[in-house]
């Protein structure tokens, strides 16, 4: 079946296969957030676990998806060779730390309001703080994408496909995570479950882009590979290490994330 899917999506124009691939990605977040339904309220403990399976694989995923290949396609020799690595990373990792400061949003387990002062809904923030970590997943996928349709030797359709299965894995708790929060606060069944997905829906608009822009700028692509690299990396270590120590479940948090990178090197390696 992988197989068949590689085949199709190598005969079609690879930005309409990023389109699919994020929508993909999206539909699990969908998939996600539609246990709203049937549960109210979701175990802490399985909870926590589960972010911190969510930040190994977006760990992972920079490495061996996005920061090997930018520095294997890197013109040059030594410190040369992994200067459009740095540089990318560093970007990436400026612009979710700008977003950050910038866009209002809450954390799922925290009481304070971060970004600039808004009127908005504690239920509208808690979407654009899920929506943030989607930016760069979704920029990632396009960005592979993109090098194919460049005609780059280390971009391939079966890497951009394995990141978005890893990618699409991972938003599964993630729209858990918004929907069952927001049925906790007084929601209904229906509303959190729009909450939830529509969490996502930044991520077909981001691949699209990465892919797009790729495709034109071609030299960049070791940048773009690297800069969501960054801003995936700083997404973890700012947003979902935090939310898993906010209870007593520091080594459940920690096995998951193990767990989690030990799947996403295993899709790459195996598959990609």
């Amino acid at each position: 079946m992988f197989q068949d899917v590689l085949t199709y999506l190598e005969s079609i124009d690879p930005i309409l296969a990023a389109f699919y691939a994020t929508m993909f990605t999206w539909f699990l977040t969908a998939l996600g957030a539609s246990f709203v339904f049937f549960f109210k309220e979701m175990n802490r403990t399985f909870f926590d676990g589960m972010l911190g399976f969510t930040g190994g694989v977006m760990v992972a995923a920079s490495f061996w998806s996005l920061l090997a290949p930018s520095i294997a396609m890197s013109d040059g020799e030594g410190f040369v060779k992994v200067i459009p690595a740095a540089v990318g990373f560093a970007l990436g990792a400026l612009f979710i730390f700008g977003l950050d400061k910038i866009l209002p949003h809450l954390h799922i387990n925290f009481k304070e309001t971060e970004g600039i002062k808004s009127p908005w809904q504690r239920t509208t923030l808690l979407t654009l703080a899920i929506t943030m970590h989607n930016i760069p997943e979704g920029l990632a996928i396009g960005v592979l994408f993109g090098g194919v349709a460049a005609g780059i030797p280390e971009a391939s359709i079966a890497g951009a496909v394995t990141l978005a299965i890893g990618i699409g894995i991972q938003n599964f708790p993630e729209g858990i995570a918004v929907s069952m929060p927001l049925r906790r606060m007084g929601m209904s069944r229906r509303k959190s479950f729009m909450y939830g997905q529509a969490s996502a829906i930044v991520e077909p608009i981001a691949g699209v882009l990465g892919a797009v822009a790729v495709t034109f700028f071609t030299p960049m692509l070791p940048y773009a590979l690297a800069f969501a690299a960054g801003a995936m990396i700083f997404v973890v270590v700012e947003e979902v290490i935090p939310e898993t120590q906010q209870a007593n479940n520091t080594d459940i948090a920690t096995l998951g994330f193990i767990g989690g990178f030990i799947v996403m090197m295993i899709l790459d390696v195996a598959l990609g």
